[in-house]
Order: C-alpha cells, then sequence, then structure tokens
C-alpha cells in the first residue's frame, strides 16, 4: 500500500510540475518559436537559438549596467563578421546622460584615475563618431543615435526591417527615456535594455530585433565593406 500512495504523490508532484512549466508564458513562447527556454533564480530565465548556424543567448537578470534601473534584458549573438566593424545604436537620452557623465569626470579636478564604475559604454562613445543619413526617418533619429567606424557599415546593418522594426514597438511600448543599445562590436551582436514594461509584447518585439539585427550582420556585415 505505500508504494501504492508513493506512486500517487509523485506523479501528482509531477503532473504540477507540468502544470507549472505550462503556465509559463515565456516558456510556452519560446517553444512555439524554436528556442530552448531556462528558468533562473526569481523572474530571470535564458534563451538560446541559432541563426544560420551561428549561436545567439538572451537573458534577463539583475542589471548589469549602473544606468539601468530594475532588470535588464541582454543578448550577444556570435554571428562572427568582420572583426573591423563597430557601430552602435543607442537611444538619446542615453548617449546624452553618459556624455555628460563622461564630461563630469573629465573636468572633475579631484580625480587623478580613472574610476573602474564608469560603463563601457563611456569610452565606445569617445572612440566612434555620430554617423546619419537621409534615407532613414527623421523620428528615428530624434529617438535613437548611432555611432560607428564608418557610416557605410552602420548603413549595411541597419535595414529597412531592422529600423522598422526599432520604430513599432507594441504597445505599452517601452519610453524613448528607456535605456536600449543594439550593437556590432568584435564580431559580435548585442543588445541590452532597461526591462520595461516586463511584459511579453515587450520581450516578444526585443528577441525579434535582436534576431533580425544577427540576420542583416551576417547579410550585410560578413565580408570587408570599403567606401
Amino acid at each position: 500500500m505505500f508504494e501504492r500512495l508513493k506512486k500517487v504523490f509523485v506523479a501528482g508532484k509531477a503532473d504540477a510540475n507540468d502544470s507549472a512549466l505550462s503556465e509559463d508564458p515565456v516558456s510556452e513562447w519560446a517553444g512555439t518559436r524554436g528556442f530552448s527556454y531556462t528558468g533562473m533564480d526569481g523572474k530571470g530565465f535564458a534563451l538560446k537559438g541559432t541563426i544560420s548556424g551561428k549561436p545567439w543567448k538572451m537573458e534577463r537578470g539583475r542589471a548589469s549596467r549602473d544606468y539601468i534601473r530594475g532588470e535588464e534584458l541582454r543578448a550577444r549573438g556570435e554571428v562572427k563578421v568582420n572583426d573591423d566593424v563597430s557601430v552602435l545604436v543607442m537611444n538619446r537620452p542615453l548617449k546624452e546622460a553618459l556624455e555628460k557623465r563622461a564630461y563630469q569626470a573629465y573636468t572633475d579636478t579631484l580625480q587623478t584615475t580613472a574610476d573602474p564604475s564608469l560603463p563601457e559604454e563611456m569610452r565606445w562613445l569617445a572612440m566612434y563618431s555620430e554617423v546619419g543619413w537621409e534615407s532613414l526617418p527623421k523620428p528615428f533619429w530624434q529617438r535613437y543615435a548611432v555611432m560607428a567606424d564608418q557610416r557605410i557599415h552602420a548603413q549595411a546593418w541597419l535595414d529597412t526591417h531592422l529600423v522598422e522594426l526599432l520604430m513599432s514597438w507594441p504597445e505599452p511600448s517601452p519610453d524613448p527615456q528607456v535605456p536600449f543599445i543594439l550593437m556590432v562590436l568584435r564580431g559580435k551582436t548585442y543588445l541590452r535594455m532597461q526591462y520595461t514594461p516586463a511584459d511579453m509584447p515587450t520581450l516578444e518585439h526585443a528577441a525579434q530585433i535582436f534576431t533580425s539585427a544577427c540576420e542583416s550582420a551576417i547579410a550585410g556585415l560578413t565580408n570587408d565593406i570599403t567606401l
């Protein structure tokens, strides 16, 4: 009898776990897209997939940058494009805030050494110039700034589809003030953003932006581009 009761309780526990998993909207959505899903502590998770045989990973977790409040979405794609290409798309309020912070650090006469707490993005702002071109709509330039080693690299990466995604966040959409960075750097693609609002539409769209950024990088930046 004890063995029969044990089987009932074990089966009941398994059914409860299966039910909880099926009720996780992120896990369920990931399954429909062919992504692997791993739950983490608290509300964190990791998604993995491939594009043209190249792996990528997206995580929700505690912010790793002090300019992000609450939790962040961060992603990296091992797209293996031209290592010499450097392109950063950043929402303008974040760019302006980092530039102000960099200026204050530079002019602080009491600061004699580099502050290790300063984010790496501030160094990138000093290294790469902002670029622009007339074929993209004015609202895009009002919301985002694009920095690059060469403008032609940015143009090759930011195709029409990727620009449309960057401008069509679902409602309730992230406010233009919400920190957002999309990059091609050191042969990889990266995304980092404050997860606000922390809902499924925002996650789904961020994943679509990132995977599209990987696709356009592979298509436009794999080979050497010259002026």
